[in-house]
């Protein structure tokens, strides 16, 4: 998948979790639940959506490649495929 498509998984996922959030406007080298303002039930929804986007799990352990923007859609690029 390319990073592009893979950005804007991300970015629906973001949208659906916290539909207040200006998605666009957010610095995809910081941390994202700091900026979008996420607890942990809101990244919990979010993981969900990722893992229905990759149809498949989202291992805890992978979580911190999630931290960012940046680093999220790396992430989703290479389980994409």
């Amino acid at each position: 998948m390319s990073t592009d498509r893979a950005r804007g998984v991300l970015l629906d996922a973001l949208t659906f979790v916290a539909p207040d959030v200006d998605v666009e406007g957010l610095d995809p080298a910081e941390p994202l639940r700091e900026q979008a303002d996420l607890d942990s039930m809101d990244f919990m929804e979010l993981v969900a959506q990722l893992a229905e986007a990759v149809q498949g799990d989202i291992p805890v352990d992978d979580y911190p490649r999630l931290e960012t923007i940046d680093a999220a859609v790396a992430y989703l690029a290479a389980r994409l495929g």
